[in-house]
């Protein structure tokens, strides 16, 4: 949760307080969310053959904690054969291949079916 987002809640539950309509549970809320820490986003660049979310990965990417990694050298042992298969274990798509890099295979300057993958967790 963001400070302002805390800030906010803090200011509805003093609101409540002089109101006389604060309830234990809502300070409760207030620190299950605090103590939860803030939320880390992880990504995932899948490469595929295709724009369809069914096409076979070619390439990967993948951001965990901060961190970068190719994941495995072998295609075989990638956590994800499709894309559709990422989206099964709870990634979401926040970033769909650009066609317009696809029209013209001659002059295409960058992966044109990279899907981009974000899954968001508490800390």
């Amino acid at each position: 949760m963001s400070c302002e987002a805390i800030a906010n809640k803090l200011d509805q539950a003093i609101a409540e307080l002089r109101a006389g309509t604060l309830q234990e549970s809502t300070l409760a809320a207030i620190r299950d969310e605090v103590a939860a820490g803030p939320a880390t986003q992880d990504l995932l660049y899948l490469q595929a053959s295709g724009t369809d979310v069914n096409s076979e990965v070619i390439g990967m990417r993948l951001v965990l904690d901060g961190e970068v990694s190719d994941g495995p050298d072998d295609p075989d042992d990638w956590p994800y054969q499709t894309v559709v298969e990422a989206i099964r274990d709870g990634w979401r798509i926040i970033d769909f291949p650009n066609l317009a890099l696809l029209l013209d295979e001659s002059r295409t300057y960058a992966y044109g079916a990279e899907f981009v993958l974000e899954k968001i967790r508490s800390a």
